[in-house]
This record gives structure tokens, sequence and C-alpha cells, in this order.
């Protein structure tokens, strides 16, 4: 894998803006829909996964990667369903990796659930990945076993063991849930802090259908955060990691603690990413049904010059803002399951 041949320089490298003046840095590439969890708030418990053949190969997602790169994207993530499933995933890694010794590329960096962080880390750190987020909602066994339908949080733990062994920052990733784990986010926050991990909380999404009614699992972070600052100082910080969140800094644990707040605040504003499915599909907003299908231009035969323009062109009609709510009874905003957008 190489990056496109008629790539423009770093200093004349335009910038990837949509039609409300934002600028587009970073990129999130989903690698497979496939996971080893069924996380009940993500995932229906007989999923039906994607053909082989509708899969983008590597290859032709990392020409997609440095397209974007190329376009002026700074930071790229890789997703999936978990990511660290997708057989031969490693060689993606290692050829993002040189768009970062060119200075082409500030950030590669992977959203993961933790079971396979003990087989991959010091890869990952050697392909020049510098931090991870690892979804992780609970620390009690059973609950783990129940929220990810058959999971084993020993696994995840030692995932974070080897990630912190090869120099990866951490940030622990927990959806708040109502009657799941509501009670036990203090002592999940308190316990990241204290192995040096940041946190970040987040709502319940309402992508695909599940098997439940979201509405029953949805916490809103204001009323978290009230609770937390009646035992635990927040400050405000004007820090962003070119994602959603919003941090504080907890005075008592002396860590950071991030909220991704996408139905009680609305964060579209400042929105700088789009993300890329493992079939090549472009969705622009997390939270709507726009789709621009980058495969067929892909596999059409499109020159550089081509693929560019028509990632330029997606970008421009990206939305102003996305259309979650949760509503009881109500059909998901958006059809896909996050598995197959990427998180």
């Amino acid at each position: 894998m190489t990056p496109l041949d008629t790539a423009p320089s770093v200093q004349s490298r335009p910038r990837l803006v949509d039609g409300f003046g934002r600028a587009v840095t970073y990129l999130r590439v989903s690698v497979t829909d496939r996971c080893d969890l069924r996380c009940v708030y993500c995932m229906a418990e007989h999923m039906t996964f994607l053909p082989k053949a509708q899969v983008l190969t590597l290859e032709e997602l990392e020409r997609l990667a440095s397209a974007f790169i190329d376009l002026g994207v700074r930071k790229i993530r890789i997703t999936g369903g978990e990511p660290l499933v997708r057989k031969g995933v490693m060689g993606l890694f290692s050829a993002l990796s040189h768009r970062l010794a060119t200075g082409d590329l500030d950030e590669l960096t992977l959203t993961t659930n933790g079971t396979r962080l003990e087989t991959f880390a010091g890869e990952l750190a050697a392909a020049g990945v510098q931090r991870v987020n690892v979804s992780l909602d609970t620390l009690d066994p059973e609950v783990f076993r129940r929220l990810t339908r058959g999971g084993d949080l020993a696994q995840v733990l030692r995932g974070l063991e080897a990630a912190k062994g090869a120099g990866l920052a951490v940030k622990i990733n927990a959806v708040a849930l109502r009657d799941d784990n509501a009670a036990e986010l203090p002592d999940l926050i308190a316990w990241a802090h204290g192995q040096g991990f940041d946190a970040t909380l987040i709502e319940a999404m309402p992508m695909g259908d599940i098997d439940v009614d979201r509405s029953d699992q949805f916490l809103s972070l204001r009323q978290v955060r009230d609770h937390l600052e009646s035992f635990w100082t927040l400050t405000d910080l004007d820090l962003t990691t070119g994602g959603p969140a919003r941090y504080v800094r907890v005075a008592e644990t002396g860590g950071r603690l991030g909220f991704i707040t996408p139905l009680s605040h609305n964060f579209c504003e400042l929105c700088n990413r789009v993300r890329l499915t493992c079939t090549g599909t472009l969705h622009t907003c997390l939270g709507r049904e726009d789709a621009s299908d980058l495969r067929a231009v892909l596999r059409a035969g499109a020159s550089d010059t081509e693929l560019r323009e028509a990632i330029r062109a997606a970008v421009d009609a990206k939305p102003e803002g996305h259309d979650f709510r949760i509503d009881r009874n109500a059909p998901p905003a958006v059809q896909r399951h996050m598995s197959t957008t990427g998180g």
C-alpha cells in the first residue's frame, strides 16, 4: 500500500470545508462491521453482517484514507465494529504510519472494545499509534457479561494492562445507561483516573433497531454531571482532542473527564469529522441518513483527482446538524447500526 502518487505537498494542501464553513480535519474509518461482543445498546443479539464482497479491501481503505489526508485531514481514527477482528488490519496501520512519518498526518488512533489489545498493543505502538479509546461500561464482571451478551471483563482488563505497558495513552469510553451502570459511574471514573486513564461518558444514541426501547436506557449527562458535582469539584477545561467531548478536571481524582452529549447538548456547530464505513460509504453526519458511495467511484476506476472531487462534493453537502432524539416507542433516528457506521 502506498500514498497517492499525485498527492499535493503539505504546504499546498487545500482545506476540506463543508457548506457551513466547517473545516473537516478528522476522519473515522470503519474497517469492519463485525464485532466479538454484542453490546445491548449497539447491536441486536442476532446480527446479519455484510458479505465480504461489499467490504472494501484494506488497500482500498488505505487509498481512500490517503485521499482524505491529501485534502487536509490531519487525524484518522480506525473503528469498527471491532477493528482488531479484521484479518490483516495491522497492514493498514503500517501503511498509514508512513503518513505520520512524513508529517502529512498528525495522529492515527483507534477505538476498540479492548478484547484484543493484549495481542496487538505492541504492534499498534510500533505503527505510531499513541493513544486508544477503549469502550468499557462497567467493572462488574456479571454486568459486563450481560451488557455485552457474553463478554469476559478479565480479557479487557488484560488488554488495558498491555496498552499501558506498550506506552499507549488510554481513554475509557462509557455509555451512561440509566438502569445498568448509572450508580457505578463515579467508581468507574475514579478507577480510570487511578489507572492514569482519561474517561469520557457518552449518552446512548438512537441508531439502528435493537432488542430494547432506548428510552428505557437513556440517561442525560446533565443529570450525571449534577450528581458528580454533589461530591466532586469539576472545572471546565478549554480543551479539544478533535472530537465532540467537552472536558472537565476532577479535583479529587486529578483526572480528566469528558462528556459527549448528542441529545442533551447538541455539538454540531463545531463538527469537524466525517465517517467512512467499511463498504466505502461516506457519512458526513452521524445522526442523518446522508450517504455518498465512494466504493462505486473507486471501483469504477476513478483517478486520484476524480476521487478527491467526489469527496469534496460529499463534504460540501454535509448537513448543519443531526436528527437525534429519544422518545418512547419512536424509531431510531437512523436505521444503520453504530457498528456499521463506525464508532
